[in-house]
Parts: C-alpha cells; sequence; structure tokens
C-alpha cells in the first residue's frame, strides 16, 4: 500500500473501538483473545521480563499453539533482555516462531554509551518500541503495555501502572496485519504465512486509521499531532509518560492556549520509572504555563498511558511524542475521529486529573532551588542527547 497523502495507511470506516483502562481491564481481554484464538496471532512487544505476568503470557501462548495456532512473536532485543533463558526456552515449539528486533552486541550501558560516544555507533539506538497483539484478524489490542509485573504488581496492586490499551475491531484490522507482516519479512528469512484476512464491518461504525513512525523514515505520528493541534477549536488533551516534546510540538501547544484553546497535560508525578526525564520535561513548564496551558502531574501511581485528544479526535498507542520515540524507535498509534469515543475518552481523562495537582504559574516559579538544580542537569543530560541525533545526521 502507497503513502496517502503522507501517511502510510488510510482512514478506515466501520471500526468498533473500546478503551481499556489499566490491566485489571486489558489483561483478561488480551489473556482471553490468545485462549480463543483458532489459526494466528502476532505479539509485537517491547518491555518483556520474565515475572508472573510473562507465566501468564507464555503459557497461554503455549497452550495456543499446541491447538495448532500459528504464533508469531516479536519482540525488541533490549526490551527484552530480561526475559530469561528459562522462559525463552519454554517459547520453543513447533507452532511459534520469535523474532528479535536489532540485536545487541552487549545489554551493559556502559559499553553501549561507550559505542555510542566514542566510537560513534548508533545502530543500537534503533529500538521497537511498538506494542501489538493481533488474533485471528478480528481483534487486535494496542496502547502503552508491555509485559511485565510492573504493570500489576502482584505484591503491590496498588501500585499498578496507570495505563491505557485500546481493543480493535474492524478493517483498520487490516493495516494493524499489514504492518507486523512488513517488519517480520525484513527481519526474518522464512516467509509469514496466515490466512487471508476477513475483517467485519460494523454498519455505523467509527473511522480509524493507524499511523507510524518509523524513525527517520516515516513520521506520520507527528505530522498528525501537528495537524489535530493546529486545526483544534475547543480542547487539546494530552497524556503521556515521557514529555520532553519537539519544538513544533510546543508552539502549537502555546499557540493554542493563547487562542483560547482548552489545552492540558496529564503527565508523570513523583512516581515514575525515569525520575531523569521527569526532571528535563518540568523544563518545558515555565513558558507553557505562561502561555495558558494546564499541567497536571499525576500523583498516586506511575502514569504510563499514551493518549492525545482534540475535540473529537483521538491516538492512542506506544508514541509518547517525545523527540527521542520520534527520532530512534518505531511506532504506531490508533487514531479514531468519533464523537461518543472522544466523551469516553474525555471522562478518563477528568478523572485521571482528581489525582493529579495542578501547578499554577505562580506556584511553579515557587519551586525549590534543589528542584532547579535537578531540572538544570537533566536538561543538560537531555542537550548531550540532542547531540548524538544531530551528529547522526551529518
Amino acid at each position: 500500500m502507497g503513502i496517502v497523502r503522507g501517511y502510510k495507511f488510510p482512514w478506515r470506516a466501520g471500526n468498533h473501538f473500546s478503551i481499556l483502562v489499566d490491566s485489571t481491564k486489558f489483561l483478561p481481554r488480551m489473556l482471553g483473545a490468545i485462549a480463543a484464538a483458532r489459526h494466528y496471532l502476532f505479539l509485537e512487544m517491547y518491555l518483556v521480563e520474565s515475572g508472573v505476568i510473562a507465566d501468564r503470557f507464555i503459557d497461554t501462548l503455549v497452550q495456543a499453539a499446541e491447538r495448532g495456532v500459528q504464533v508469531y512473536l516479536l519482540f525488541d532485543d533490549y526490551g527484552a533482555h530480561q526475559l530469561n533463558r528459562d522462559d525463552r526456552e519454554r517459547l520453543h515449539h513447533d507452532n511459534i516462531r520469535s523474532l528479535y528486533y536489532n540485536p545487541l552486541q552487549s545489554h551493559s550501558i556502559l559499553l553501549n554509551l561507550y559505542r555510542i560516544f566514542w566510537q560513534r555507533i548508533h545502530l543500537g539506538l534503533y529500538r521497537n518500541h511498538r506494542k501489538l497483539l493481533l488474533v485471528d484478524g478480528r481483534v487486535a489490542f494496542s496502547g502503552g503495555a508491555g509485559i511485565t509485573d510492573e504493570i500489576d504488581p502482584p505484591a503491590a496492586p496498588e501500585l499498578r501502572w496507570r495505563e491505557n490499551m485500546i481493543e480493535i475491531r474492524g478493517p483498520v484490522l487490516e493495516d494493524w496485519q499489514s504492518l507486523f507482516t512488513e517488519s517480520w519479512k525484513r527481519l526474518s528469512k522464512q516467509p509469514l504465512t496466515v490466512p487471508g484476512i476477513t475483517v467485519e464491518y460494523f454498519e455505523n461504525g467509527q473511522s480509524g486509521r493507524v499511523t507510524v513512525n518509523e524513525t527517520r523514515h516515516r513520521t506520520g505520528i507527528q505530522r498528525s499531532l501537528l495537524k489535530q493541534l493546529k486545526s483544534a477549536r475547543q480542547r487539546i488533551w494530552i497524556t503521556t509518560a515521557y514529555f520532553i516534546p519537539s519544538w513544533s510540538i510546543r508552539r502549537k501547544l502555546k499557540r493554542a492556549a493563547r487562542n483560547g484553546i482548552d489545552v492540558r497535560l496529564l503527565l508523570p508525578g513523583p512516581v515514575t520509572d525515569n525520575p531523569g526525564v521527569r526532571y528535563a520535561s518540568r523544563r518545558y513548564y515555565e513558558r507553557l504555563l505562561k502561555s495558558g496551558v494546564r499541567i497536571y502531574e499525576y500523583t498516586p501511581r506511575f502514569l504510563h498511558a499514551k493518549t492525545a485528544l482534540c475535540d473529537d479526535w483521538v491516538s492512542v498507542g506506544s508514541c509518547n511524542y517525545d523527540r527521542w520515540n520520534l527520532q530512534w524507535n518505531l511506532e504506531a498509534n490508533q487514531e479514531i475521529n468519533n464523537h461518543e469515543l472522544a466523551v469516553t475518552v474525555a471522562g478518563i481523562f477528568e478523572n485521571d486529573i482528581l489525582d493529579a495537582i495542578e501547578y499554577s504559574r505562580d506556584e511553579w516559579q515557587q519551586r525549590s532551588q534543589y528542584m532547579r538544580l535537578f531540572e538544570w542537569f537533566w536538561r543538560r543530560v537531555e542537550l548531550v542527547s540532542l547531540k548524538v541525533r544531530h551528529r547522526r545526521h551529518k
């Protein structure tokens, strides 16, 4: 399929989408879909770590393979480096094929930093950050979740990550399947042979489009967001786990707020898996608040959801819209243009901000020098990472 006005896939009507909030909702649905698989399934994941959640997935996948289901697993090599040898051995089955995206010579952080900064070898920075489970061409799931105990800690369920996934049915499944098979073909010498897909068409269904980021080659996700930020007339509400946006995104957010659009950002609070990124992102708060953007930090748990809402346009997927994601990662989002779903997503956002702290500009200016020092330091780290990116382009 060719590019459609700069995008990989077109808008398609007749779909049905459901937002699933937190692992208590999406894990049973995903595992249930695997258990009901009859012909084939695709599982594409970035974060895959041995533990209770991985055990549940591996057990269900092996049971499907034993029923004759053809199972295709595409994991990122870095994201799956904590999937232990025993678990990898459990996935050895005649009906299970596994691939690891961009294998690294070593998972040592120090060695990789040496290769990046001194040897100028940047290939290891390219990662597959997509999340997809697609079963029999009838249902798929995408969003921000990985297969890790952190999304639902067995010993501390109150600390489960605040996460969104979307359940997908309808014609856009053709595009999700095409995206997976294209990646598989590019990485594997073994052909991917599955039955022809026959998707269900929903009368009076919802309009949807799959948007992708393929590092420097295609950035449809950012292109689409920028278009929506420019055309929004009522609201721009964004939830993201790592807020280091490009200059063009920041500019459009500030311009929209100054023009009277309700612009809100819901970002992680003190509970986060990457404090450095949080401090770096806070360097942007001052000018955004000055322009009228409302900023909230979610406090009870780690906010890992990735959702954008502009009027009736919704985007849910793997992309955080940060500069690192857009430069180095394979990403994929599901876009929907539907008033009813937008109302649902808005309700989820409004419920989340009840557990968040909102900063006014005056309050932000009164933060401690200690916090300012951390923000300054991590901003310097961010600038170093940008130099790696720019050097790569020379």
